[in-house]
């Protein structure tokens, strides 16, 4: 055997074994992490159904699924809320990850049109989510006496 089929062999038992190349370096399940300004905020995770996945208070993290299935990317809003400030919702959506691209220089059909995408591996999650929240404003008190008050 040349060596040159020896590499070729080697190649092929390589992109038949390892499949998908999303698979095999990222998560289908990673943890993201979840933050406020200020800390201390409670948080509701949501995914694209609008069922309540977990609840909890910042800092903190979630393992969140990046799919819903076969080539469904996965989308999910996570509401920070605190006495004193204004409620906010971050949008978190996976998108497709650098590494499955990394199928077509190995050659593998298998890993990009089967195994990353059932695996979920397909798609990747931001790495954090952070809830900006601005204070209330209080009302002001009136300068102007009240009708009928004593001037």
């Amino acid at each position: 055997m040349t060596m040159g089929k020896v590499a070729g062999a080697t190649l092929l038992a390589a992109m038949t074994v390892l499949g998908g190349c999303a698979s095999i370096v990222s998560d289908s399940k990673p943890k993201v992490g979840l933050y406020s300004l200020p800390t201390n905020a409670n948080y509701v995770i949501k995914d694209s159904k609008g069922s309540v996945l977990l609840k909890g208070v910042t800092p903190g993290t979630a393992l969140l699924e990046t799919s819903r299935g076969y080539f469904k990317s996965q989308s999910y809003t996570v509401t920070f809320q605190k006495d004193g400030y204004t409620e906010t919702t971050v949008p978190l959506k996976s998108t497709v990850s650098g590494w499955y691209w990394g199928n077509l220089l190995i050659g593998g059909l298998i890993g990009m049109l089967i195994v990353d995408p059932l695996t979920g591996a397909m798609y990747t999650l931001p790495e954090d989510a952070t809830g900006n929240l601005s204070a209330v404003a209080l009302p002001q008190a009136s300068l102007l006496p009240a009708p009928g008050a004593p001037q």
